[in-house]
């Protein structure tokens, strides 16, 4: 039975995931390689929680429960040592990852479910230096990951049915919407449609068709409104797939077809420009401007999220 938890990493992804842990009953300890860190994790943990009080999605009892169930320690042993599930959040860099890997073999227990909460490196790519694919799988979280529903599962060739099974029960307990993929794909699921989608959204603004404020507005009022609750596939069937024959046959040919990143994006990251972080992008932000809209995206991820758990239960 899996009952502890352990995070290394404790960045936004590696705190938001260790609160869905902690809320959800499982004692977690956070793993990284600094104590400032660990305390940034701390403070961003306790006003994810204070939020959601707010919102009344939680009661200040709950919220004290939840970081009792959490302890931070840097010494990588002593956060794995009695983990039945280990989840690795650290960068996206694979010189890290597979040494990371290296040393867990030598002080993780023999049963211990290792995770990785990578975005992009294949599990075959990840396990080409460890000898645990058997208990290895991938358990990629969205962000925010206390809020986002959505852990792409995916497994090695080698890795255990039991394991599969196990990690796809400890998501669903977490109050999560785990999804199996058949095979190994680069971007697995949800990124190979965003990047689709926004492949199109970035040469409908080059080519000057709307404003970026109007391109985004196309999507949240238009197909993300309905995305919400009825994916791609099922809207095709209510549509009717002889109209989406001809829709695919008659758009298809007119989409963007690039195989790099948008040429907009490519100049502005030339010049430094990189969005919300570095205070100018597609728009230009202000520090407070930043803050301000992170905190109303999670009151509304939280709002949805009691909507979606509500029409859950009356189904």
């Amino acid at each position: 039975m899996i009952k502890n938890i352990a995070i290394i990493g404790s960045g936004v992804m590696g705190s938001g995931i260790a609160q869905s842990f902690a809320v959800s009953g499982y004692f977690v300890t956070i793993n990284d390689i600094k104590e400032e860190f660990l305390s940034k994790a701390q403070d961003r943990i306790s006003e994810n929680l204070s939020l959601l009080i707010e919102e009344g999605a939680m009661t200040e009892q709950e919220k004290q429960g939840a970081l009792s169930n959490i302890t931070y320690k840097v010494d990588l042993k002593e956060a794995v040592r009695d983990a039945d599930f280990i989840i690795e959040a650290i960068p996206e860099v694979i010189e890290l990852k597979l040494d990371l890997y290296q040393q867990l073999e030598q002080i993780v227990k023999e049963d211990a479910i290792i995770a990785s909460n990578t975005s992009t490196f294949p599990i075959s790519r990840l396990m080409e230096t460890a000898s645990f694919a058997d208990r290895m799988i991938i358990a990629h979280f969205f962000n925010p990951g206390h809020l986002v529903p959505l852990v792409e599962i995916v497994q090695h060739n080698e890795t255990k049915p039991e394991v599969v099974e196990a990690t796809l029960d400890l998501i669903r307990k977490i109050g999560k919407s785990p999804i199996l993929l058949k095979k190994e794909i680069a971007g697995f699921i949800a990124n190979r449609l965003q990047t689709a989608l926004m492949r199109e959204a970035f040469y409908l603004l080059k080519e000057g068709v709307a404003t970026a404020e109007d391109i985004d507005t196309a999507i949240t009022a238009g197909p993300g409104f309905r995305w919400a609750f009825t994916g791609p596939i099922e809207i095709a069937d209510f549509g009717g797939l002889d109209t989406w024959h001809r829709v695919f046959d008659n758009v298809a040919p007119e989409l963007d077809q690039s195989k790099q990143a948008p040429i907009i994006i490519r100049d502005l990251v030339e010049k430094g420009k990189l969005g919300a972080k570095s205070g100018e992008g597609i728009f230009t932000y202000e520090e407070s401007t930043v803050s301000q809209k992170i905190n109303e995206r999670d009151r509304n991820f939280i709002k949805l999220g009691k909507l979606k758990r509500e029409k859950e239960e009356v189904l």
